[in-house]
Formats: C-alpha cells, sequence, structure tokens
C-alpha cells in the first residue's frame, strides 16, 4: 500500500504502528500531519462505532485509505469502566496522570478478582473505494496499586499483563506490540493487507 492516514493525533499510537508495518506501507501520515483534518465526536457506546466513524470521516475528508482505532480499558470490578471513556476518564481535557489517578482511586477498595481487566482495541480500516473492516484485539491483565514502567503510555504502567511479571510499561516495544490489544489487531490488518 502507498499512504495510509492513522486517523490518530496519538504519537505513541503511531509509533507503534509504524512499527508493526514497516515494510507494506510506504508511507503512514496521522491526523496531526493534516491539519484541517476534522475531529471525530466519539459518542458511540462501543469501541468498534467509534473507530468505524473516525475511519469513515477521516476517509471522506482525506480522500485516502485510513486506519483508526478506539481502544481502552475495561475494569471487571468497575462494571466494565472506564471503557469507551477511557481516554477522557477524569474528564475531557484529561491527561495520562488524571485518568491513573482516578482510576486507582476508584480500584482502592476493589479485591485483586476485582481488579482483573483487559485492553480492548477495535480497529476499522476505510478505503476510498467502498472496503470497510473491522479488526479486534484483547489482553488481560490486572490492575496494580502503583505505576511502574516508563514505556508505553495512558493506562500501561498500572496494567500487569497476564502471565508476566511486568506491566505494559516495563515491556520492551517490541513484545508490547507482540501481545498488545493493538498489535493483535495490527497483525489482523496485516494479514489483510497480506503481510503476514
Amino acid at each position: 500500500m502507498k499512504q495510509l492516514l492513522v486517523a490518530t493525533r496519538n504519537r505513541g499510537k503511531i509509533k507503534e504502528i509504524r512499527a508493526l508495518l514497516d515494510g507494506l506501507v510506504e508511507e503512514i501520515l496521522c491526523a496531526a500531519d493534516l491539519p484541517d483534518l476534522p475531529e471525530t465526536v466519539e459518542d458511540g457506546t462501543t469501541f468498534s462505532d467509534n473507530a468505524l466513524k473516525k475511519a469513515r470521516e477521516a476517509c471522506k475528508a482525506a480522500g485516502l485509505p485510513v486506519l483508526a482505532d478506539d481502544s481502552g480499558l475495561v475494569v471487571d470490578g468497575l462494571d466494565g469502566r472506564p471503557g469507551v471513556f477511557s481516554a477522557r476518564f477524569a474528564g475531557p481535557d484529561a491527561d495520562d496522570g488524571a485518568n491513573n489517578s482516578k482510576l486507582l482511586h476508584e480500584v482502592a477498595g476493589l479485591s485483586e478478582i476485582e481488579r482483573s481487566a483487559a485492553f480492548v482495541c477495535s480497529m476499522a480500516f476505510v478505503s476510498p473505494d467502498g472496503v470497510e473492516q473491522l479488526f479486534e484485539g484483547r489482553v488481560g491483565g490486572m490492575i496494580i496499586n502503583r505505576p511502574r514502567g516508563e514505556h508505553g503510555f495512558g493506562y500501561d504502567p498500572l496494567f500487569l499483563v497476564n502471565g508476566y511479571q511486568q506491566t505494559m510499561a516495563e515491556l520492551p516495544l517490541d513484545e508490547k506490540n507482540r501481545i498488545s490489544h493493538r498489535g493483535q489487531a495490527l497483525q489482523a490488518f496485516k494479514a489483510f493487507l497480506g503481510g503476514a
């Protein structure tokens, strides 16, 4: 594929996506590269609703094939929250620190079992010629009491990955990409492009 627009302004996501799609896509653009690209209002009730809406709107505005994702954290003891509100859990202008603080406050009284959680990713590909495809990924873990690790972004420092003694933020990028929810969805997208 010659060009692909990834409908995000999150530099952490772009770094992961570029690493995984290296050699399959000649040029990967992000929303920040197209300042006139409108912001999508993420008002869907599911990750896939939001991913498809973002991809459709960006494809229509830019006239390019688009990959968009909506992903987040679901915590069992919080009835699946923060869910689709993961990026704005502590408010519309919240940063990672504020979201992590709110999460720690909300899980403070939960048992270890109730702290079981998953990162979920729904990724949508939409092309100008009408192709639409969804790709899903999920990785399980649990929420710990304090942040650990310097890598990653979002809730990564609080998410102890099932089968590992490390948080998502302690894993090297290549290992995170191999096992993460976004990594799984991107591997499915790679297979769809014929690069698996």
